[in-house]
């Protein structure tokens, strides 16, 4: 990959390398356009931890003011505290200065309506056609308005989520909890979390300062010195997040990462058991969920792979959804707030070991059981299109297709998801089967595959 053309902008942001494909200057501009869009206002600025966040904070502040608006600053921030802090505040929207679980070189811009959930599709459009048109209204330099900050934009997501859990039940369990932040955003609101929730926490890389002890993406790969630390110091359950806080993975109480698919899956499990109502979830998360729902009598609606795209089909339903979510450890829980949020998704596992008595070995036991490969090939979007067109012709009648997001083929004990991603400049091949050796065996195929036909004219 030519990192100096990484810039990734799409309807989950705008991320790229830092000093390379995203600048300062490019930074500006996407501020100035973003303050254009909303009009001249409040606009919350919130950042993860990353050691470049300052510079690209500064940018943002610059475009702002440059165009009307008023940042309220809220410094290094968890981005479900921000989109809640967002709605609260009556703020016109915000900007998070964040690259979610990409490496430490990278950087992006996530950008919040008032109701604090990121923009749709219809939404982006305009937004993107300010931004490529450069007409910005800027305005004299006697309109600049004066930056607040805010000293405590955790505390409103903090209230929701406590009043939303059995709190008293889970203190009750007085669960020792390792929790690595990955010295990331959650940092400045996991411990204190866990401690209102009647927990032992026993903190690891819980350090804002942007130095990530691992890749921040909370694979099982990135986080072996969780696992160590749930079996050294007899954790009843280990929790991981990303860099910005809204993505989750569990570690047991043996020490072994249960993958990040299980996240949403035993938080549904929780959840239907206590209220069932209809799923909502993208067209890549697990068929477990699926297995789940029709214990419980509820349907399973499939969405396009985004955070916004299953936000706004939940809002949409006339029969609100008891959860929703994607299979990469991102609960949504439309009772807190329409948003991936691993503090939810902490809290429902927490209340759910106590509600059953059981450790998280045996509760992971007790849902349906595949094996998902995620694995990734380097390409563009361009090279993604043509090539799943040509797929396209190759296997129809062959399995039952989706075009909804790339392509996703389902076969009598498989399943493969074929698509281009939102934020990095790569194909993402995924595979789940009942057996790993089956799952491993169609990721084979499928590369070789992929290969194949990306030789064809």
């Amino acid at each position: 990959m030519n990192r100096a053309t990484s810039l990734k902008i799409s309807v989950s942001g705008v991320r790229g390398v830092v000093g390379e494909s995203l600048t300062p200057q490019l930074v500006a501009k996407f501020a100035q356009a973003f303050g254009t869009y909303l009009g001249r206002g409040e606009v919350i600025v919130g950042q993860d931890s990353r050691q470049s966040g300052t510079m690209v904070k500064k940018a943002v502040l610059s475009g702002l003011l440059s165009v009307g608006c008023k940042p309220v600053e809220v410094g290094i921030c968890p981005i479900p505290s921000i989109q809640v802090f967002t709605k609260q505040a009556r703020a016109m929207g915000a900007i998070a200065v964040t690259a979610s679980h990409n490496p430490k070189e990278w950087n992006g811009l996530k950008f919040l309506n008032k109701e604090g959930l990121f923009l749709n599709y219809h939404q982006v459009d305009e937004f993107l056609d300010i931004y490529h048109q450069g007409e910005f209204s800027l305005v004299d330099v006697d309109k600049y308005k004066v930056p607040e900050y805010e000293e405590n934009p955790t505390e409103p997501h903090a209230k929701k989520l406590l009043s939303y859990l059995d709190v008293n039940s889970i203190a009750r369990g007085k669960f020792k909890v390792a929790v690595d932040c990955c010295n990331g955003a959650g940092a400045v609101l996991a411990p204190w979390f866990l401690e209102r929730l009647g927990c032992q926490p026993v903190l690891l890389n819980c350090v804002p300062d942007g130095r990530f002890a691992h890749h921040p993406e909370p694979l099982p790969e990135n986080i072996a010195e969780l696992c160590r630390t749930v079996i050294k110091n007899k954790a009843d359950v280990g929790f991981v997040q990303d860099a910005d806080a809204d993505r989750l993975a569990v570690v047991n109480e043996k020490g072994e990462p249960l993958g990040e698919e299980m996240t949403l899956v035993l938080a549904a499990k929780h959840v239907l058991s206590q209220k069932p109502g209809p799923v909502v979830i993208n067209l890549s998360t697990s068929q477990a969920i699926d297995d789940i729902a029709a214990e419980y009598g509820v349907p399973v609606i499939r969405t396009k792979i985004g955070e916004i795209n299953v936000v706004e089909t939940i809002l949409s339903l006339e029969e609100k959804p008891a959860i929703g979510g994607e299979g990469n450890g991102g609960v949504i829980l439309p009772d807190v707030h329409p948003c991936r949020d691993s503090f939810t998704a902490m809290g429902l596992i927490l209340e759910y070991m106590a509600a059953s008595g059981k450790a998280v070995s045996e509760l992971q036991n007790e849902v349906p059981r595949y094996f998902m490969i995620k694995d990734r090939i380097d390409k563009t979007q361009e090279e993604t299109y043509r090539l799943i067109k040509e797929m396209r012709k190759k296997y129809t009648d062959k399995g039952e297709i989706s075009l909804m997001d790339g392509m996703k083929i389902t076969f009598s004990d498989y399943w493969v998801h074929i698509r281009p991603s939102n934020t990095e400049p790569i194909i993402r091949l995924i595979v789940e089967a009942k057996s790993r050796a089956r799952a491993e065996e169609m990721v084979g195929f499928w590369r070789r595959e992929i290969a194949e036909i990306s030789k064809w004219k």
